[in-house]
């Protein structure tokens, strides 16, 4: 049995949260607002975050930030990646702690994606970034879910890998984390995108040329980076881009349907995917990447171009060979 914190109880960290302490871990669950922990610990469910999925007994929930890290050496962020570094400045993790993030997008201050953040704020910590195909409902409903856990440490890896898997939540392992990190940041964009076309009323076949376009441009920009491109054919690139980009369980691409029906974006609901473009953007133009569907999304979701003058410049473009 081992002591887990999980930080942040929105829909996905409490879904961690009661799939990790299911399986035995003795897990908490810190969130922001004292008055949900109070509500959440009454009803022993997150009824707001994730209906239906009770929670188990030694699961504890707290407000108390010091508290819920005091002996977790193992530290799950569950919050949005545009909180991530704030969240990070409050929270004093021991020594050597494994932060996991497991957000998805780059950080619009700093470009950095999760594990530089974590990198940056906590020098002292091992980073690691759990990504892949799931959504919370499944993972809270204890439903076979796989998932890619990265981190570049050959001791830590295999051990947080054993961890954090379940009978029911399979994990691969991987060393690449630049790789993980950026196929879940970058699906986010494509998710977008296809979602507007549907949205739209382009029809299926124009989705599958987005994503594969877009899927495309993912591998580019890789290139350009740290990441080895063949992490995102796994599941944490186009794994997770096939869920994300053809559910309407997908915030991103609920998100893009919105948009393509003319219609403003969903209040208080986290987009990573709007963040994710306009960083992308700018990281692409400064390596003179080629990423048209990216700024088409950037642009859409800034309201500079409406979405019938973006499908019509994408459709302009010089014919090519694929």
């Amino acid at each position: 049995m081992s002591d887990i914190a999980i930080l942040g109880a929105g829909a996905f960290g409490t879904a961690l949260a009661i799939a990790l302490s299911h399986h035995g871990n003795r897990v908490t669950l810190w969130a922001r607002d004292p008055e949900a922990v109070r509500i959440m610990n009454a009803e022993r469910c997150n009824a707001r975050r994730l209906p239906g999925a009770a929670f188990p007994a030694n699961l504890v929930v707290t407000a108390d930030l010091p508290a819920a890290l005091a002996s977790a050496r193992t530290v799950l962020l569950t919050v949005p990646m545009q909180s991530l570094a704030g969240l990070l400045a409050q929270a004093h993790p021991a020594e050597g702690s494994a932060l996991v993030a497991c957000c998805k997008g780059v950080d619009l201050a700093s470009g950095l994606g999760p594990t530089g953040v974590i990198a940056a704020a906590c020098p002292g910590a091992i980073p690691a970034v759990l990504t892949g195909p799931s959504f919370a409902s499944d993972i809270g409903h204890l439903l076979p879910t796989a998932l890619t856990l990265a981190c570049a440490d050959a001791e830590a890896g295999p051990a947080l890998q054993h961890q954090l898997s379940t009978p029911v939540l399979r994990l691969y392992l991987s060393r690449d984390m630049a790789g993980a990190e950026l196929g879940g940041a970058l699906k986010n964009v494509v998710a977008l995108a296809a979602g507007i076309t549907m949205g739209a009323g382009f029809g299926e076949s124009a989705r599958a040329a987005i994503i594969t376009r877009g899927f495309a441009e993912m591998l580019r920009f890789a290139e350009t980076t740290a990441a080895d491109p063949d992490t995102l054919r796994g599941l944490s690139g186009l794994g997770d881009l096939t869920l994300t980009a053809t559910s309407e369980k997908s915030r991103n691409y609920r998100a893009g349907l919105a948009l393509g029906r003319g219609e403003p974006l969903p209040e208080g609901m986290t987009i990573e995917g709007v963040a994710t473009a306009q960083a992308v953007e700018r990281l692409a133009a400064k390596r003179n990447v080629p990423m048209p569907l990216t700024a088409m999304v950037a642009a859409v979701t800034r309201g500079e171009v409406s979405v019938p003058e973006a499908a019509a410049a994408l459709l302009a473009r010089p014919l090519k060979a694929e």
